[in-house]
């Protein structure tokens, strides 16, 4: 199939969660024949910090404005199989109009931020990347999260067909490493600031920095503002590209995983750093939200964390105890969460007969 994809961002990981993913599941959409086109937006505070120039395989259409894409994409859409608009697309509503358009292409919306998308929503505000007639008019709606997110989706924004396509991990960029001694730490913490995540961060990272002055802690990540509570125990590297994540989780006697508080409050959307995380050997100390144990064993594969106390408490686990778990979690994590699991279930949703329009991808199977 050829796939036309108008996200975010897939050049630059900097200070999003969705660059990583969109190069995974490229990825692994590609070696299994596709063809991938991506178009992004070419906005300052990325290109400044872009870390992919080309998608191996396939094509990166970087534009200024849309004025100037529009042309080309509606050459690729006129050929192509599948469709995708993704959520916090700056020409999100643009290239709807377009994909709606044309009768060839699946149209297809992926919200990689669904807990964030629902919670604009329930609170009444404008949600950009979604237009006034909702989700009604897709073919197919995917969503980051599971469980009663989908029903929402229908609800709320007349979505026909929802499935959950949750975040996932390259096992070739994130796998078991030697440790590095400027990462190495007794607990971790790899994500960009959120001030919805601040309060369980200070929880389970700053409190039990100041309960064990004798710990060193380590925080990575972008945007982090001047008044964050460090202490003198908490260290801090900048942003770091996909290539360091590795050496990051596995320099790490223990990471921590925390979720975003809208994540939190309906569960089901796993993090693609927890995935990270467990594909690169590191024990993990997770905070708690509903369905985490549909994707890893509490106790058996990750350690869970209601507060101060149980990470003060995971810190004085035996290396054998963690390190069983750990490898428990990375042998999940290769069989159900790597990114050609998550391609090989896109495909199928794809390929699902409820999902197409007559004539729509006729042509892939011909």
């Amino acid at each position: 199939m050829k796939i036309v994809i108008f996200g975010l961002t897939i050049s630059s990981s900097w200070g999003n969660g969705h660059a990583t993913l969109w190069r995974g599941l490229s990825k692994a959409l590609i070696q299994s024949g596709h063809h991938i086109v991506f178009y992004e937006r070419n906005v300052p505070y990325y290109a400044d910090m872009r870390d992919l120039n080309e998608i191996p395989g396939g094509r990166l259409e970087l534009y200024d404005d849309w004025q100037s894409a529009r042309r080309r994409a509606s050459t690729d859409l006129a050929d192509a199989d599948v469709a995708i608009i993704t959520s916090y697309c700056p020409d999100s509503l643009a290239a709807t109009d377009i994909v709606l358009e044309q009768c060839r292409a699946l149209r297809v919306f992926y919200d990689l931020d669904t807990p964030v998308t629902l919670a604009r929503l329930e609170a009444g505000e404008c949600v950009p990347y979604i237009g006034e007639s909702g989700l009604r008019d897709f073919d197919l709606v995917l969503s980051y999260s599971g469980g009663g997110a989908l029903d929402e989706f229908r609800t709320r924004l007349g979505a026909r067909h929802v499935a959950p396509l949750y975040g996932h991990v390259d096992p070739d960029l994130h796998h078991p490493t030697p440790p590095l001694r400027h990462y190495q730490t007794d607990l971790s913490y790899l994500g960009t600031y959120s001030e919805d995540r601040q309060d369980a961060l200070e929880t389970l990272l700053v409190v039990p920095a100041q309960l064990r002055p004798d710990r060193k802690f380590l925080i990575g990540g972008a945007l982090y503002p001047q008044d964050f509570p460090w202490s003198s125990n908490i260290y801090f590297v900048r942003h770091l590209p996909p290539a360091e994540h590795a050496a990051f989780f596995c320099s790490s006697r223990l990471t921590l995983n925390v979720t975003r508080r809208a994540m939190v409050e309906r569960g089901w959307c796993p993090s693609g750093r927890l995935f990270e995380a467990a594909a690169c050997g590191a024990p993990i100390v997770s905070d708690i939200w509903e369905g985490l144990d549909a994707f890893f064993q509490p106790n058996e594969e990750i350690i869970l964390a209601g507060g101060s106390l149980d990470v003060a408490a995971a810190l004085e686990l035996g290396d054998h105890e963690l390190q069983t778990m750990a490898r428990r979690a990375r042998e999940r994590t290769l069989q159900e969460h790597s990114s050609r699991q998550r391609a090989d279930e896109l495909v199928q949703l794809l390929e699902t007969p409820s999902h197409r329009r007559r004539g729509v991808l006729d042509s892939a199977e011909a």
